[in-house]
């Protein structure tokens, strides 16, 4: 819930930042300010862009276009130093706050620290303004918070990073977690003498000519939320890898698991359809068998997983000899590992 109530109060701050910057560049340009105009429209333009205004600009090429912006917001107001209007100047006091945001440490440091000498020459060329020396001194405490700021952010999230359960995009649990979990499972299975399999479901981006980051990022959250239907409360799901999941399904025996398996491959298939893309999946399912661990089992499914998708995909296979080839669309059951 908290983190539900932090996205809504940071996209309904976003779109009343857009609307006052709109006001502003509007406002401005009326006025015959065409600098501040273009800083404030400019600024509105990474606004729009960002994944505070819609969940769906983290997206390509959204990042990009922001980061357009933002860097067109920099060389206006790098300009303003000595082509006035002054008053711009004072928008640089957020621009290091901007910057780490929005680019690379690195890139925002070197930018900051070029920011600074800039801004410093600047205002020694600038002899007819009177407060360009106290502004220097608040320009570069403001820096200072700036830099406390940004590491605050970044020991806070290494602070958290172990704590943090769920993938915030498709709402499935870390993978970080899956060996420990599926360990516990194990150890139940073989204590209470239950019946375990794990299914491991990919997408075959190898048989598009799409790059898969461009759409398929907006709808790993619809993913997630059919995989989560798809399960029972005490099932578990983990995101493995990029277009990668992985289902711990406790007491189901391995001839279930791929009817489950199969059904939820052409549930996805449905689903990337609907949304235009020409896209396939493949699942890969298998079941504990006496001397499994975590490791082995994991690496079971991942192989009938890439049994399936070299094969041409569009298919569930379950670990076996691999004797014969499953047709498309169509489970291969023999010798199921439990």
């Amino acid at each position: 819930m908290a983190q539900l109530a932090e996205k809504f109060l940071l996209s309904k701050l976003s779109r009343a930042g857009l609307v006052a910057l709109i006001a502003i560049a509007a406002l401005c340009a009326m006025l015959g300010e065409p600098m501040v105009a273009a800083a404030a429209g400019a600024a509105a333009g990474i606004v729009i862009s960002g994944r505070t205004f819609h969940p769906s600009r983290v997206n390509r090429p959204w990042p990009k276009v922001q980061q357009g912006f933002f860097l067109a917001l920099v060389l206006i107001l790098l300009t303003s130093f000595w082509t006035g209007p002054w008053v711009l100047s004072h928008w640089l006091y957020a621009l290091p706050l901007v910057a780490f945001a929005l680019v690379p440490l690195a890139f925002a440091g070197a930018l900051t620290l070029v920011i600074v000498v800039l801004a410093m020459a600047a205002t020694q060329w600038a002899v007819g303004l009177a407060d360009r020396h106290q502004m220097i001194s608040a320009f570069l405490l403001t820096m200072l918070l700036s830099a406390l700021l940004v590491f605050l952010r970044e020991y806070r999230t290494r602070q958290l990073a172990p704590l943090r359960r769920t993938d915030e995009l498709t709402q499935a649990a870390s993978r970080e977690y899956l060996s420990a979990d599926l360990h516990k499972e194990i150890q139940r299975s073989e204590r209470e003498g239950t019946d375990m399999s794990i299914i491991m479901i990919g997408l075959d981006t190898h048989l598009s000519d799409h790059d898969p980051d461009e759409d398929i990022r907006s709808i790993l959250p619809r993913i997630g939320r059919y995989l989560h239907a798809q399960i029972r409360d005490f099932d578990t799901y983990y995101r493995v890898a990029d277009l990668q999941f992985l289902v711990i399904l406790p007491g189901i025996s391995t001839s279930d698991a791929i009817a489950l398996g199969e059904t939820i491959r052409r549930g996805l298939a449905t689903l990337l359809e609907s949304h235009g893309m020409n896209l396939t999946v493949s699942t890969g399912i298998a079941g504990l068998n006496i001397g499994d661990d975590a490791n082995t089992l994991q690496q079971s499914a991942a192989n009938a997983l890439r049994r399936a998708q070299q094969q041409g995909g569009n298919r569930s296979q379950a670990y076996s000899a691999w004797s014969q080839p499953a047709q498309p669309g169509q489970p291969q059951t023999q010798g199921p590992a439990s």
